[in-house]
């Protein structure tokens, strides 16, 4: 592929971004049943780190955009475009019919005082404290990180490990998110797989 074609493929992946999230807002807003929160003991345990907030938006989206750099040619950037829009509707089923709330104490003990903590709130101003199960940072994190494995190797699951990390640490998703949302990721590989 040419210079020209990977800088359109990055602009398209960004359109492609800000429009699956409108997706995730519209969920967040119409759930079709109770909202439900989760009431774990090793939760409560898991220290609140507002530092891993930055992780937590600045590490994702450039690591996802990094993939349009292992495109081959316009049939691939297409099958691995659908392929995240598959794992978008699997969330979308997961959030409409079974919504997952963190609890309201958890955004309570961010107090705002560090540049950290004001960051992490600017996100939950738009992020609410549902969408939580399965994690979609993790979900997208472990399919990008199943697209670059063939050309960075076994390195390439530090991405989602950490993307995990700042989920829990920000106190964004209970602790069961995480692999559940691992695990559809890799569900939409093996469709991409499938498709290929």
């Amino acid at each position: 592929m040419k210079p020209f074609d990977y800088v359109i493929n990055i602009i398209l992946s960004g359109i492609l971004i800000v429009g699956v999230y409108q997706f995730y807002f519209f969920t967040q807003r119409n759930p079709l049943a109770k909202v439900r929160e989760f009431n774990f003991w090793i939760d409560e345990k898991i220290p609140f780190l507002p530092s891993w907030a930055w992780l937590y938006s600045f590490l994702y989206y450039p690591a996802i955009l990094y993939v349009n750099w292992l495109v081959i040619d316009a049939r691939h950037f297409s099958l691995m475009a659908f392929t995240y829009v598959i794992l978008l509707l699997m969330q979308m089923i997961f959030f409409m019919l079974f919504p997952v709330r963190t609890p309201a104490h958890w955004r309570e003990i961010n107090t705002g005082r560090s540049l950290s903590e004001r960051f992490l709130r600017f996100v939950q101003k738009f992020d609410g404290a549902s969408n939580c199960f399965p994690s979609m940072h993790v979900s997208v994190a472990m399919l990008s990180a199943l697209f670059a494995f063939s050309a960075l190797g076994p390195f390439v699951f530090l991405f989602p490990l950490l993307i995990a990390l700042s989920c829990a640490f920000t106190k964004q998703h209970y602790l069961m998110d995480l692999p559940a949302g691992a695990f559809l990721g890799w569900i939409a590989y093996q469709v991409y797989l499938f498709i290929v």
